[in-house]
């Protein structure tokens, strides 16, 4: 089952943050890269369903670590439902913008296949392809952010471009950018990040 911590918003204008977090993880990882990224923004931050030596994920994995698709598919409309249940209950009318990170970003490339119309965009940050094949609906101009690290170890090269071509040939406007780091969030993903949604219509109203 999803718990989730809600940050109420500052501004009222502000479109809500979606919060995910990567593997081992739980709800409370994200939250500083929210502030950071829109200190004024309602954060609806959601804890993976699936108990994990560390913590949580948000699909499971098989032994080899390849990607369990038809746990993830699964998984989809449970964590959609909790978004919306969140949403409602705060009153947030605006539709958020879903941040995931590693196994967060798997999962909000996931929901995009089905449930794109519920964001208003999306920051993925060290993903991999969700399913092997692409959205089953067209993704009409969604604006999506793919950070991928250059020296990532967890991820093999290319995987985030494998994601970002099949998100553009849905219909994405996709922005992929490759940093030279490691699988960790840091300041360079921050710099990144906030100077797409400052170049990003969905912020502005």
């Amino acid at each position: 089952m999803h718990e989730y911590l809600f940050i109420p918003a500052k501004e009222s204008r502000a479109a809500p943050l979606v919060l995910l977090h990567g593997s081992d993880g739980r709800e409370t990882d994200m939250i500083p890269f929210g502030e950071r990224l829109m200190p004024s923004a309602a954060k609806i931050s959601i804890r993976g369903a699936v108990a994990t030596p560390g913590g949580f994920a948000f699909f499971q994995r098989f032994a080899d670590r390849r990607i369990d698709e038809q746990d993830l598919a699964a998984r989809v409309s449970p964590l959609s439902e909790v978004i919306r249940t969140a949403l409602s209950e705060h009153g947030l009318v605006r539709r958020p913008v879903v941040v995931g990170f590693s196994n967060g970003a798997i999962m909000a490339a996931a929901m995009l296949r089905t449930e794109h119309e519920m964001f208003s965009s999306a920051i993925l940050l060290r993903p991999l392809s969700p399913f092997a094949v692409g959205p089953e609906q067209p993704l009409n101009a969604l604006p999506v952010l793919l950070v991928d690290g250059a020296h990532d170890k967890r991820r093999n090269p290319g995987d985030g471009q494998l994601l970002a071509e099949t998100l553009r040939q849905a219909g994405a406007d996709v922005h992929h950018e490759v940093l030279p780091t490691g699988h960790l969030i840091g300041d360079l993903d921050e710099q990144i990040a906030a100077r797409w949604m400052r170049a990003n219509a969905t912020f502005k109203s």
